[in-house]
C-alpha cells in the first residue's frame, strides 16, 4: 500500500499545514520529524530552541494521535533516515514546507533533493510564508504576498495513517537534548500551538490596544508586543492564519475603537515586513555570512576586539541600558525590536565588532531566531547593506527616552537599585566614596564603560561614511537596491529588465524609510 510522507521541520502545527492537508487528500500518511545532530551542532542553535521544539512536537503528536496515528521521531542525517524508511516501506510522494534557513539547512535540502531524484520520490515543497522561491523580479512581490495571505486556510478534518512502527512515535523520554547545547532561559515562552493561539487571541482582543506607542520601551513591550514571533519562527501557527484573524478583528471593531484599530494596522504592516526580510535571504543566501554590499568587506573584520565582545555577552559594558537588555535576554529569550537594534548598534559602532560573530551569539539568545530576519537586521543595523540610513542608537539616550525612572534597569540589574537618581544614566560618574556609602563596590558593581561612547561612536561613523562615499561603493549600491529594496509604495517599472537610476534612488529612499519601522511582534 502506497502512502504520503510528511516531513515536519520549522512548521510544528497541524492546522493550515499545506503538506499535511494535501497528503491527507491523497491517501494514507506517515508524519515524521527528524532530530538531525548536525542541525544542533550549528553555531546558531541553542538549548532553548531544542526544548521549544520538543514542547511543540509533543502537542503536535497528541493532535495527530486524535486522528488515529501519531508523529514519528527519527534521529540521524536526513537522507539516511529517508533511505531507511524507504527501504522498510517504499514511498513515492513526500511533502514539506519550504525553509529559508541557514547555510546548513540550504545545503541539507540540496542533498534531500538529490536523494529524492535518485529514488524517484516526488518531493513537493509548499510556501511557508509569503516568500517566493526563485523570485526573478521584486516588483510583483507585494501582489503575490497579498494573494498568498488571502488563500483559504488548509485545515484537516480527517487523516488516514499508514500502519507504521509505533516505536517511532513521539516519546518525551526519548527526546533528549544534545549535551553540548547551552542556554535555556528560565522565563522563556513555552512551545506549542495552544500557546500560540492563546497568545494571538489575547493580543488581538486586548493587548493590541497599546501596540502603537507601547512597543518601543522594554518596560511596556513585553505586554504590548504580540509575542507571536517565536510561534511564527517555529511554525506553531501560520502567517496566513495570523494575517486573516488580524483582518477579521479589524473588521469587527466599532468606529470609536480608533486606538485599537491603529494598533492592529501597525501590527499588520510588520507581518508584511516579516516576509519582506525573509525574501531577501531566500533571494541571496550569502547574506548570512557575507556583506550584502561587498564594498564593505574588510571594514571591521581585522579590528575585532574579543574583550569588547566578552563584555557585551556578560552584560559588563558599563552602560546600564545595554547590560540590562542583555540580562533580560538571557533570562527570557526575548527582547523588543528597538532594544535589539540598540544592542547591535552598540556592538557595531562604539565597540566596532563585526556583525557575524555577534549575530551568531544573538541567534542563540533569541528564542524567536528567524534566519531571514535576523541576518538582514544584523547587517542593516551594522550599516553593511549599503542601502539603509545609518542608525546609531545612543544607549544613554535610549535609557532617558524609554526608562526615565530606571524601573527597567533596576529590575534586571539589582546593583542599580542602590544608585541614586542623580547618577541613574551614567552611574560611573558617581564618586567612589558615595558608591561605598550606598553599599556599592567600586569597580565591581559600577564599572566604567569599556570605551568612551562619544569618541568611539564618532570614529566609527567616520570610518563607515568614508567607505560609503567611495565612488565604487556608491556605484555598487544600485545593484543592491534593485535586488532587495521594497516596492511597496511604488508602481511597477515600465521596462522589465532595467530600472532608471532615478527610480533606484527613489526605491532606496523608500527602503531607508520603511526599514526604520522595524517589525516588532
Amino acid at each position: 500500500m502506497s502512502y504520503q510522507l510528511v516531513w515536519f521541520k520549522r512548521d510544528l502545527r497541524w492546522q493550515d499545514h499545506a503538506a499535511l492537508a494535501n497528503a491527507a487528500r491523497r491517501g494514507p500518511v506517515r508524519c515524521i520529524y527528524v532530530i538531525e545532530p548536525e542541525v544542533w551542532l550549528q553555531a546558531d542553535a541553542a538549548l532553548q530552541h531544542f526544548e521549544f521544539v520538543k514542547e511543540s512536537l509533543h502537542e503536535l503528536h497528541k493532535a495527530l494521535a486524535s486522528f488515529g496515528g501519531g508523529l514519528e521521531i527519527h534521529r540521524g542525517e536526513i537522507s539516511e533516515v529517508l533511505a531507511k524508511i524507504w527501504h522498510e516501506a517504499p514511498f513515492h510522494q513526500m511533502g514539506s514546507h519550504q525553509e529559508t534557513g541557514n547555510d546548513f539547512s540550504y545545503a541539507r535540502d540540496l542533498k534531500v533533493q538529490a536523494w529524492c531524484k535518485l529514488h524517484h520520490v516526488n518531493w513537493q515543497e509548499y510556501p511557508q510564508f509569503g516568500v517566493i522561491r526563485g523570485l526573478k523580479n521584486r516588483n510583483l512581490w507585494q501582489t503575490s504576498w497579498e494573494s498568498f495571505m488571502a488563500l483559504p486556510l488548509q485545515n484537516i478534518k480527517a487523516l488516514h495513517f499508514y500502519p507504521s512502527h509505533t516505536a517511532h512515535y513521539f516519546n518525551l523520554q526519548n527526546f533528549i537534548a544534545p549535551v553540548h547545547l547551552k542556554h535555556n532561559p528560565r522565563h522563556r515562552q513555552k512551545g506549542g500551538r495552544s500557546q500560540a493561539i492563546a497568545t494571538l487571541r489575547s493580543f488581538l482582543s486586548a493587548r493590541s490596544i497599546g501596540y502603537r506607542g507601547g512597543i518601543s520601551s522594554p518596560l511596556t513591550a513585553p505586554d504590548k508586543c504580540s509575542r507571536l514571533s517565536a510561534y511564527l519562527a517555529w511554525g506553531c501557527i501560520s502567517m496566513r492564519e495570523v494575517v486573516q484573524q488580524t483582518r477579521q478583528q479589524m473588521a469587527l471593531l466599532p468606529p470609536q475603537a480608533k486606538r485599537h484599530l491603529a494598533g492592529l494596522v501597525g501590527f499588520q504592516s510588520r507581518l508584511y515586513w516579516h516576509c519582506h526580510f525573509i525574501q531577501k535571504l531566500e533571494s541571496e543566501p550569502s547574506i548570512e555570512y557575507k556583506n550584502m554590499h561587498r564594498g564593505y568587506d574588510g571594514l571591521r573584520e581585522a579590528n575585532f576586539n574579543p574583550d569588547y565582545f566578552a563584555a557585551l555577552q556578560h552584560a559588563r559594558t558599563g552602560w546600564p541600558m545595554v547590560d540590562a537588555c542583555v540580562t533580560m535576554l538571557k533570562e527570557t529569550g526575548w527582547l523588543n525590536f528597538r532594544m535589539r537594534a540598540m544592542l547591535v548598534s552598540v556592538a557595531a559602532y562604539p565597540l566596532w565588532l563585526h556583525w557575524r560573530p555577534v549575530g551568531q551569539w544573538l541567534a542563540t539568545q533569541f528564542l524567536d531566531y528567524e534566519p531571514g530576519i535576523h541576518w538582514n537586521q544584523m547587517q542593516m543595523q551594522s550599516g553593511t547593506t549599503g542601502i539603509n540610513t545609518t542608525r546609531v542608537y545612543n544607549p544613554i539616550k535610549q535609557a532617558q527616552d524609554h526608562d526615565p525612572q530606571g524601573h527597567f534597569v533596576r529590575w534586571w540589574l539589582p546593583y542599580m537599585r542602590r544608585v541614586p537618581d542623580t547618577f541613574l544614566f551614567e552611574p560611573w560618574l558617581m564618586p567612589h566614596d558615595l558608591q561605598t556609602q550606598y553599599g556599592l563596590v567600586p569597580g565591581q558593581d559600577i564599572i566604567e564603560p569599556i570605551v568612551q561612547l562619544a569618541n568611539a561612536t564618532q570614529q566609527a561613523k567616520q570610518l563607515l561614511h568614508s567607505r560609503r562615499q567611495q565612488p565604487e561603493v556608491k556605484k555598487a549600491k544600485l545593484a543592491v537596491v534593485e535586488k532587495h529594496a521594497s516596492r511597496k509604495n511604488f508602481g511597477h517599472t515600465t521596462d522589465k529588465n532595467k530600472t532608471s537610476s532615478k527610480k533606484l534612488a527613489k526605491l532606496s529612499n523608500a527602503c531607508n524609510s520603511n526599514s526604520q519601522l522595524g517589525f516588532d511582534f
